[in-house]
């Protein structure tokens, strides 16, 4: 049983706050007023006995027992809200055929759990799945062999799609473990190991080489890899470095030990992940499916995400849509 005084609302504000780092901008995200919000705090410390907040420094930060306490904090709020949003999933009954394509960063634990959320609302229906890089389940979409898809933004409007964002997505340096130590640093490993690119025909590949571009940054010609896991592998056994996302990285769970992640040495930029469905769609199913797959994004890739690498708070994050 839960102490008297943890309530859910209580741990809805700790979370916001922990986020906007101000009880002004926490009242906004949670709609409570300024003062409700403070004594939902008082009371949660209160009953755990112990602070939560350093309530003295502008903006707030969390005290030690209060990071402690919002990773489990943000593991509960994120299983209710993804119970809930299972209980009222989009009623698919009426369907007779869903064509669905998923980029395949998608194609772990998180695509297994769409499709089985959306089999339960689709009892009539039948469903075909389909996972491919984004630049091919886009075509798939525009010429209307899918009703569905998420992928990768290509950034610009397209006639007869409806784009709903999803996932900030934001590009990251994975190298071999122990490499930046044995060169001094991301620019001496750089300079000492090739740059192992992603296929340019796929829209990663595009979006790093234009970025790379834009920063007047050219690195020799070697390795093209159009697999992503095999892109890891490859980093893994000391081949070279390479520029990704944590939306990839997540999915190489087993490199993981033998690689290593920093920030851009050079401009930061992202992508944005979105669910794409044609513009003839007359429900809210496109914006109902949207939702469920943010509640599994959130569960199965950004919380654990930002547990290995917290220094990615704010910039790994869902997108209203």
């Amino acid at each position: 049983m839960l102490r008297k005084g943890v309530t859910l609302r209580g741990l809805e504000v700790f979370e916001a706050l922990s986020q906007a780092g101000s009880v002004a901008r926490a009242s906004e995200i949670t709609g409570l007023s300024q003062p409700a919000v403070s004594q939902q705090m008082r009371n949660l410390e209160n009953a755990l006995g112990t602070e939560l907040v350093d309530h003295g420094r502008r903006p707030m930060m969390l005290t030690p027992a209060g990071r402690a306490f919002l990773e489990r904090t943000r593991t509960v709020l994120d299983q209710l809200r993804l119970a809930q949003n299972e209980l009222t999933v989009m009623d698919l009954t009426h369907l007779s055929t869903l064509s669905l394509g998923v980029i395949d960063d998608f194609d772990n634990d998180l695509t297994p759990r769409l499709v089985t959320i959306l089999a339960e609302s689709m009892t009539r229906c039948r469903f075909k799945l389909i996972t491919a890089p984004s630049h091919q389940i886009a075509d798939e979409i525009r010429a209307h062999k899918l009703h569905l898809a998420i992928a990768a933004s290509s950034g610009k409007v397209e006639e007869g799609v409806v784009e709903y964002p999803l996932v900030r997505d934001p590009f990251i340096f994975v190298c071999p473990r122990g490499a930046v130590a044995e060169h001094g640093g991301l620019e001496g490993v750089m300079r000492a190991l090739p740059l192992l690119r992603h296929d340019r025909d796929q829209v990663i590949g595009r979006l790093v080489e234009a970025h790379l571009a834009r920063q007047k940054l050219s690195f020799a010609e070697r390795f093209e890899i159009g697999s992503h896991l095999s892109l890891m592998t490859l980093a893994a056994r000391g081949a070279g470095w390479t520029i990704t996302t944590p939306l990839g990285f997540m999915r190489a769970v087993r490199l993981h030990e033998r690689l290593e992640v920093h920030k851009l040495p050079m401009k930061p930029f992202s992508r944005t992940i979105s669910l794409l469905a044609a513009t003839d769609w007359t429900d809210t199913v496109p914006r109902d499916v949207a939702r469920t797959a943010r509640m599994l994004v959130n569960e199965i890739v950004i919380a654990p995400a930002l547990r290995q690498l917290p220094w990615l708070e704010g910039e790994l994050r869902l997108l209203d849509g």
